[in-house]
Order: structure tokens, then sequence, then C-alpha cells
């Protein structure tokens, strides 16, 4: 399944060159009908992720026309609750799910007595072989293939974006997807680089969604 990807920024739908860079920009609204034939819809909110305020109003307004899976800056207890009020039928957590040198449990443990497991999605975002966390700033010691069975008991499924190539329409790592699927049983979606309908076709074969922004918004992937 393609997951059509809708990052926020200052009220518009962006697309950054790995989560820096901005290449284009559009209305989040006309993004969401041209994705009206996909039964859920990624949305991030990148304000929320670095710190600058957030796009709550728009999320909720997104969130009452589409099925909607949200993360960015999800970092409390509190703000987990908050999203599922917004209306989020998944709930992305990356940053507050690992700690200086390892995962994060009492945090991971606290969101599933909040919101439940089935809401939860957890983000392994990776660069140069290293999750990454804080927007992407700032690298852990740990690699996504160690830990994803360990999280397993905190969601439903993963998240997991190949960060070098996130924006840069050249393909994404399916060497590196390979690992992860090997590694867990539940749900994977694929993000990063994700450019033609080969690559998506390859994740379909692995039992993993893709979710695709660039190539989308570009329409170096058609929507047809």
């Amino acid at each position: 399944m393609i997951v059509p990807c809708i990052d926020l920024m200052d009220g518009k739908a962006v697309q950054l060159v790995r989560g820096r860079r901005k290449a284009l920009e559009a209305d989040p609204q006309e993004m969401l009908r041209k994705f009206r034939g996909f039964p859920i819809i990624h949305v991030i909110d990148l304000d929320a992720a670095m710190g600058h305020g957030n796009n709550d109003r728009l999320v909720a307004q997104l969130c009452r026309k589409r099925p909607c899976r949200v993360g960015g800056g999800v970092r409390t207890v509190e703000r987990v609750r908050e999203l599922k009020e917004l209306g989020a039928k998944q709930i992305i957590i990356g940053t507050a799910a690992f700690e200086e040198h390892g995962i994060n449990k009492k945090f991971l443990a606290a969101a599933r007595r909040a919101v439940g497991k089935k809401l939860l999605m957890i983000a392994l975002d990776t660069s140069r072989g290293r999750i990454v966390v804080k927007g992407w700033r700032a690298r852990t010691g740990l690699r996504a293939e160690d830990v994803i069975s360990e999280l397993e008991p905190y969601c439903s499924g993963f998240l997991c974006t190949y960060v070098d190539k996130e924006g840069m329409m050249q393909g994404t790592n399916l060497r590196w997807f390979r690992k992860l699927r090997a590694a867990t049983d539940l749900p994977i979606t694929a993000a990063g680089g994700i450019t033609t309908m080969q690559e998506v076709e390859a994740l379909a074969q692995m039992n993993m969604d893709a979710a695709v922004g660039m190539a989308i918004y570009t329409g170096k992937l058609r929507l047809e």
C-alpha cells in the first residue's frame, strides 16, 4: 500500500531534502483532495518536531476529512492524548522513544497506558546506520535492526525512514528494509527516497507499506 505524506510547516504542506532544505510547498487541503483515493494519509507536523509551535488546527481539519497517522514532536504523554483528541487514527512516536543509551521504556509504557498499543507507531529514522532524533539533528548509537524487537510491546507497527535518501529522488535502500523485515513481524511502513513503482512493489513483496512524498509532489510517481 502507498501512504501519501503531508508534512506541515507554517500551515503549508512542504517537502524537505533530508529534513532540512525546503524543496517545495503546497496547499495541504489541495493535497488531501488529491489523496482521497488512499485509505490513510501520513501527516507529520514539522514545526512541532523542531520545537517551533504546532499546526494543531490544521491537523484536526485533516483528520476530520481523512484517516490520518500523525507524528512530529510527540514527546509527552499529554501530547499523545492531544493527538488522539485531534482525531489521529495512529500516533507516531520518534525522539521520545529513546534515551541517551537505549529505549525509553518508561515513556512508551505510559503512552501505551494512555491510548492503547493499537494507536501507537514508533519511528525508526536512520542516518548512516544509526537512529536519529530531534528532527533528525541528533544521532544515537542505536541501530534500528538491533532494537526493533524490543519495541514491539509498545506499538502496533513501525515507521522506518532511510533519512540519507529522504527527498533526494534517488531511490531508497531496499537492503536496509530487508534487514528490518527480518527483525520483526509487526507492520512496517517504509519511507525515505522511494521514487518508483518498482520500489513500491519490492517493498510490497516484503509486506511493507510505502510512505511517499517528494515523488508524488513532483509528479515522478503518478497518483493514477
